[in-house]
């Protein structure tokens, strides 16, 4: 679809969402109401990620510039990015709807992982009394053997490749540490992962109080404890995860987020985790490849 349809398309997605959360709890009680509305803000928010303009500046000029006929109340810079800011709640809540409303959050196949999220140059990761202070940390990512100040993001997928949790991690500690946050609302199943969540007792307490089955391919000279045809399909399931994290990082630059301040750092992330969930329930609506993200747009 061209860039007109899409923006209508997310548009009348927004609003399905927006009136049913808002109909439960509404998020104003008093006051006037903005110019722009909130779904034409979260609009524009999704669909900027998907134009590869993650600069609120450069999103603001280039729907202003293009389509001011779409979005007329659209006249001041600051207050549409304090109001896409604020929004950040309302934002993670359609990610979680999109996500259930097919059940996709119960899927009983999913898959963890973990990627690095720079907050900062290296050269200037020591330079913490400004960002991040006692927020952010030294961390060492070894399938990119990247050392890097920030956080982890912690992905929990299904098959198809939509996001059902992300928990925003300590850069520092290995990854098993975290075992249990990737997991975290999950009803059970099995959980497919790499050898960082390598730890036999936790796989066993999962399995015994929660019904989670951690799968993880086996480390060098180690005793298989697994069927090996599990083990296998596990290791082509985890590929989707690593798809993600790559589109994640690439086209929507997670790991460029270049605030001073958590509150600001989490809202970014949010709506880029809520753009890549609307591309992938839109190809899954339309028949497609879920995660063929850039054929979504014909220019």
């Amino acid at each position: 679809m061209d860039r007109d349809t899409f923006i209508i398309t997310v548009y009348c997605l927004v609003e399905e969402h927006y009136q049913h959360l808002t109909a439960i709890r509404p998020i104003r009680h008093g006051g006037f109401a903005p110019q722009l509305s909130d779904v034409e803000v979260i609009t524009m928010v999704i669909c900027g990620e998907f134009f590869k303009l993650p600069c609120d500046t450069d999103l603001f000029a280039y729907f202003r510039a293009h389509y001011l006929h779409f979005f007329p109340a659209l006249t001041n810079r600051t207050l549409f990015v304090r109001q896409a800011a604020n929004l950040w709640q309302l934002q993670a809540a359609i990610q979680r709807r999109l996500v259930r409303v097919n059940c996709y959050a119960e899927a009983p196949v999913q898959v963890i992982d973990t990627i690095p999220l720079p907050v900062c140059t290296y050269t200037r990761g020591g330079r913490r009394d400004r960002c991040f202070p006692g927020q952010a940390d030294y961390g060492y990512c070894a399938a990119k053997q990247l050392h890097y100040y920030g956080f982890k993001l912690g992905l929990r997928i299904t098959r198809c490749g939509l996001i059902t949790h992300y928990p925003l991690l300590a850069a520092r500690p290995h990854d098993i540490q975290f075992l249990d946050a990737l997991v975290e609302g999950y009803a059970g199943g099995l959980i497919a992962a790499d050898k960082g969540f390598i730890d036999q007792d936790q796989h066993a307490m999962l399995a015994q109080h929660q019904g989670i089955h951690v799968v993880t391919p086996p480390r060098a000279r180690m005793t298989p404890t697994q069927p090996l045809c599990l083990v296998r399909a596990c290791a082509r399931w985890r590929k989707v995860v690593e798809t993600v994290g790559s589109q994640l990082t690439e086209h929507f630059a997670v790991a460029r987020i270049r605030v001073h301040d958590l509150w600001h750092f989490q809202h970014r992330l949010i709506r880029k985790i809520l753009a890549h969930t609307v591309g992938v329930f839109l190809n899954l609506q339309m028949g497609r490849q879920p995660l063929d993200l850039d054929g979504i747009l014909t220019v």
